[in-house]
């Protein structure tokens, strides 16, 4: 037997959808308040899985003005239906659920259909036998809400052919535990002439959990599992490595095997700074309900499948700028402005352009980041970068939010070069360390060793100097700086609220696993 690697896929890659076309699986997930929005991933084992493209990746498709890092784009949920790919999502800071569709995975995606009426959040899509379609989703209790989190579970039939909600919209579940909160992530599947229910409880957090009930009508009465919920970690303890399971969508491959994919979080030393991530379980049927990792009932890190191993061709770990396109797990904060960064201006290099906003705005800052996915990694860099201003700053980061991140940056300070490493602790900035150093070419690197980062720097590539060790990354956390997202490191340049022609080049970009 072959081994799941858990999670499958590393770094903030919450609230995954997944669907199977023939041999081919096909998974996204969610992307708050990065461009572009929505990462798809091919794969034929559910284990090894390849990114072909980003959904949203045109402005008329995803507006993020403003959003916060933990608003924008909430719950994809992906399926497939007689030749077309429809993916619906909510974008809760502009516009609120829509569905885009494609003719092919990698797209290109249609510009929304912004559906009326459909309030609250986490949509889902069913196709039914009789060839009609329907919405699923989560809506405020609409008797009045009582307690936070005091939601319901809605259906409603969905016109394809015009992209409207026809008819009216039914409760058919609260989900499994008396007093719920937040019932979310709901999907529905039809087998042995069940239709089955299964959404998320609990909140994103500790009490996390997955449950399902069934009917014999797509209108219910919906009844739960008695075996509810079907996972969970909640009652593992706060020191047990894999935390807050739950949000999950399951999978039939060709020869009728089953499984479920889902949401965790792996912490170090109790903190979460990769965000919620995407792991994998097998399932069986008994009694007409799903067992998700029979004999055990809980997510490992690694554990045996019966699929057939497909490799993927591993990406490098060093980024070069040769081309006339970035890599696609590239993001931005916001939407990208057409002034932000240049693959040609210089060949062979990527330039970033000093922009008046800098990481500590709700705004479009010049940043380029790729997401953590490990707590021992090397980041390094090689940046061309002439400080002119005292205002003017480039290097790179690691950025949870706004509120919430570190730089560790080139710049000018009572007339001499220096660089520096800021944290930005709840918006208030600290200096951590800094040292003078006039020198246009500067080679930064970053070593973390779990929440610890030893940060390093020299001028020739070939010795480096070490300038500040194990500084602390749990303010960096999401048990710190709360929110949805975890950690993206990347590059930057800011000329911090003054208007700059300057730019910084940087040569490439490594981020290397050292586990």
């Amino acid at each position: 037997m072959n081994k799941i690697k858990n999670p499958i896929l590393s770094g903030f890659y919450p609230d995954p959808s997944i669907c199977a076309v023939g041999e081919d699986f096909y998974l996204v997930t969610s992307t708050f308040a990065y461009f572009p929005g929505v990462p798809i991933f091919h794969s034929k084992d559910l284990v090894n899985w390849e990114q072909i493209g980003n959904v949203l990746t045109r402005e008329s498709q995803l507006n993020l003005e403003g959003a916060g890092h933990s608003q924008g784009i909430f719950a994809p949920t992906l399926r497939y239906c007689n030749g077309t790919y429809y993916l619906i999502t909510t974008n809760i800071s502009h516009g609120g659920n829509f569905i885009v569709t494609a003719e092919k995975p990698e797209g290109p995606w249609s510009d929304p259909y912004w559906l009326e009426g459909a309030i609250g959040i986490d949509p889902s899509l069913f196709f039914d036998d009789d060839g009609k379609a329907y919405y699923i989703g989560t809506r405020p209790n609409p008797e009045g809400v009582r307690y936070n989190g005091d939601w319901e579970v809605w259906i409603q039939e969905l016109d394809l052919n015009n992209m409207c909600l026809v008819g009216d919209s039914y409760k058919i579940w609260k989900g499994a535990l008396r007093d719920v909160i937040w019932p979310e992530g709901p999907h529905l599947y039809k087998k042995d002439g069940y239709y089955y229910l299964m959404i998320a409880e609990g909140g994103t957090g500790p009490d996390h959990c997955i449950t399902i009930a069934r009917s014999e009508s797509v209108y219910g009465e919906y009844k739960g599992c008695p075996r509810n919920p079907l996972i969970t970690h909640r009652h593992l303890g706060k020191d047990y490595p894999i935390k807050h399971v739950g949000h999950g969508d399951l999978v039939k491959t060709q020869d009728n095997k089953w499984f479920m994919i889902m949401l965790a979080s792996r912490t170090y030393d109790g903190y979460c700074n990769t965000g919620r991530e995407t792991f994998l379980a097998k399932v069986i049927w008994e009694e007409g309900w799903p067992v998700v990792n029979p004999g055990s009932g809980i997510l490992e890190m690694e554990q045996e499948h019966e699929l057939l191993e497909y490799e993927v061709e591993p990406k490098e770990a060093c980024y070069h700028f040769h081309g006339k396109e970035l890599d696609n797990t590239w993001v931005f904060l916001r939407n990208p402005s057409e002034n932000l960064y240049s693959l040609t201006e210089r060949a062979g290099c990527l330039r970033l352009y000093l922009k008046e906003q800098s990481l500590k705005d709700l705004d479009n800052p010049s940043y380029l980041g790729i997401r953590q996915k490990d707590y021992h990694y090397c980041v390094s860099t090689m940046l061309e970068f002439n400080p002119v201003n005292e205002n003017e700053s480039a290097g790179i980061s690691i950025v949870q939010s706004n509120e919430y991140h570190m730089r560790y940056e080139y710049t000018k300070k009572n007339g001499k070069k220096v660089l520096q490493i800021v944290e930005c602790n709840n918006s208030k900035e600290i200096l951590i360390n800094e040292v003078q150093i006039d020198s246009n070419k500067l080679y930064l690197k970053m070593v973390s060793k779990g929440q610890k980062l030893d940060c390093y720097y020299g001028t020739d590539g070939s010795v480096y100097k070490l300038l500040q060790k194990d500084f602390s990354t749990i303010n960096l956390s999401t048990e710190v700086a709360g929110g949805f997202v975890g950690c993206t490191i990347g590059m930057h340049a800011s000329s911090n609220g003054s208007v700059s022609s300057n730019y910084a080049d940087f040569h490439w970009f490594e981020y290397k696993n050292l586990i």
